[in-house]
């Protein structure tokens, strides 16, 4: 688990906008509406909770600086 600040990933944001399984889904219109993550993947959706609530983006921590 990481807690402090996230180093982002420009090579990790672009696979994952184009990967295969997102394509397949957006097109098939087979996606769960937003807040249902619990019901497909509970285990993924406790932890992305944690890490959200636990770590900060840069470019959030930008912002709070240079407000």
């Amino acid at each position: 688990m990481k807690f402090g600040i996230r180093k982002p990933s420009l090579k990790k944001m672009i696979a994952a906008r184009t990967s295969v399984k997102r394509f397949v889904r957006h097109s098939l219109g087979v996606k769960a509406p937003r807040g249902w993550g619990w019901l497909t993947n509970p285990k993924k959706a406790l932890y992305n909770r944690v890490y959200n609530r636990t770590s900060i983006s840069l470019s959030t921590l930008l912002k709070r600086l240079f407000k």
